[in-house]
């Protein structure tokens, strides 16, 4: 279970990280456009 519960935070992280990548790069496109 320790390893199920480790692997679950290890994604959780990933896509935490690619949200706020997506954020960062839809915001500075909006920018640009304006």
């Amino acid at each position: 279970m320790y390893l199920f519960d480790f692997l679950l935070i290890i994604i959780s992280m990933l896509i935490l990280v690619i949200c706020i990548l997506v954020g960062v790069a839809f915001l500075t496109l909006l920018e640009r456009k304006v």
